[in-house]
């Protein structure tokens, strides 16, 4: 039953009061109709005794309170879902933005989700090739995993995420792979760059696209990602997909949760965002996984800007307590012309060790990975002495391992968007670049792999 109220009270921004209310609930779907027929939405943000505040989504510029009614749907935000969804484009609120038929619903669900039982998750334990090299060699994605992209203002994050979106699948798995691409508070020019990519390369027929953009509402923002999430566990918990969920940029669902934090007058937390931070983010990213017994599977990348380049700033610091890991996009790396600019020695995959090696990659994986790490830092450290000293205070050793970071920065760090390389091209491409160095220096690999591997590349 609907119910219906004409007792608004009061309109602060995006916040409406209403008074003198009965049975309604935390979360539920509001209706606001005026006296010409137009009907805005929100949402019941807080409840207390018989009046309910309400989150305006389109919020409330020209509103007259004195002839509005206010009704409660009895549920909360809800996203319609079907097979059909795949290759479709979405706006914030999970309406069609891409001028097709509406969707014709097999179930309506709550983009809330719920919770999954922790005994019930199964380990990640697949690897995933994404065609980048930086990725899949050093810091390689699992199914099942949170694997973040920390990128900074103006880095080209836009650009690595449709690589991913159009690259990623599982390997020696003829299994159903979706990917699921949720854009939260973009400018349209990158929207449309986005859509465009994925419809020249194909990609679009196995992708499901939300757009919000910069101008649509703060509050539509805050429901964009759980939009997406939604999406991603009907593909992969009825449909059995694998469904990769790519979030960019999480820095402005951060900013839209502190803008209605301050609508509300809470207590800020660090730098003014809202104390429960950690608690909300958590309830987006903690959806992703795999169930036992089921075949789908639910693996997250979401990309965020990190203020000033801070990674201890808020939003990338609690992202990094809740994931398992992060991507880091270098400022420095991006000015010497390498695309994509991934710092791989911050950069971190704390599953890698469960989606490597015999049966999954390749035997000599887990070794050529420690000691690609252990050269390329070598090799750095090598160069920064040089600067200060001078090559002459370089020892020949030295000058091998600098020559092997600038081989390995141009060569197998910077492949360009549109290469997509299998895991042998990655690994036998560590290799070649391996042997710039003796085999004396090779330390961290099996001698069984170096007579293996070590002529041959």
């Amino acid at each position: 039953m609907r119910k219906e109220y004409r007792t608004i009270s009061e309109v602060v921004g995006p916040l409406m009061l209403v008074k003198d209310v009965e049975g309604v609930k935390y979360d539920e779907l509001v209706e606001i109709e005026q006296a010409d027929g137009t009907i805005r939405r929100g949402r019941v943000l807080e409840i207390n005794g018989d009046k309910a505040m309400v989150q305006l989504f389109e919020g409330s510029q020209g509103l007259r309170i004195s002839d509005s009614k206010a009704r409660f749907l009895g549920h909360s935000i809800e996203l319609d879902v079907a097979p059909d969804m795949l290759g479709r484009v979405f706006d914030g609120m999970g309406k069609p933005k891409d001028g097709g038929p509406a969707l014709i619903a097999e179930k309506h669900l709550d983009i809330n989700g719920t919770a999954m039982n922790p005994a019930a998750r199964d380990y990640p334990s697949e690897f995933i090739q994404t065609g980048i090299s930086a990725i899949d060699g050093l810091n390689t994605l699992v199914r099942g995993q949170k694997l973040p992209v920390f990128s900074g203002s103006g880095l080209p994050h836009a650009n690595l995420a449709a690589q991913i979106a159009r690259q990623a699948k599982v390997l020696g798995s003829d299994e159903k792979f979706a990917v699921v691409f949720a854009a939260v508070g973009i400018m349209f020019e990158e929207a449309d760059f986005f859509i465009n990519d994925f419809r020249e390369t194909g990609a679009i027929e196995r992708t499901v696209t939300f757009i919000n953009l910069a101008n649509d509402p703060a509050i539509e923002r805050i429901s964009t990602p759980r939009m997406a999430i939604t999406a991603a566990e009907y593909l992969a918990y009825d449909l059995g997909m694998h469904v990769l969920v790519i979030i960019t940029d999480i820095t402005n669902y951060a900013e839209a949760l502190r803008e209605v934090s301050a609508a509300r007058k809470e207590v800020p937390g660090r730098r003014g965002y809202p104390g429960y931070m950690y608690t909300d983010l958590a309830t987006m990213y903690e959806r992703a996984g795999r169930i036992r017994g089921n075949k789908g599977s639910i693996t997250m990348i979401p990309i965020l800007s990190m203020p000033e380049d801070d990674v201890t700033h808020p939003i990338p610091d609690l992202t990094g307590y809740i994931t398992e890991g992060q991507i880091i996009l270098s400022r420095e790396l991006y000015r010497k012309g390498l695309t994509p600019p991934i710092n791989v020695l911050p950069s971190l995959s704390r599953l890698k060790d469960k989606g490597i090696g015999k049966g999954k990659t390749r035997e000599d994986h887990a070794d050529t990975m420690n000691q690609l790490f252990s050269a390329y830092s070598r090799g750095k450290d090598a160069k920064e002495l040089a600067v200060i000293l001078g090559d002459a205070a370089l020892s020949d050793t030295d000058k091998l391992y600098a020559k092997f970071a600038d081989e390995f920065e141009a060569r197998y760090v910077s492949q360009g968007y549109y290469t997509n390389r299998s895991i042998e091209e990655t690994l036998n491409l560590g290799w070649v670049l391996l042997r710039i160095l003796p085999k004396s220096e090779l330390k961290r690999i099996k001698d069984v792999y170096i007579e293996k591997y070590y002529e041959e590349a």
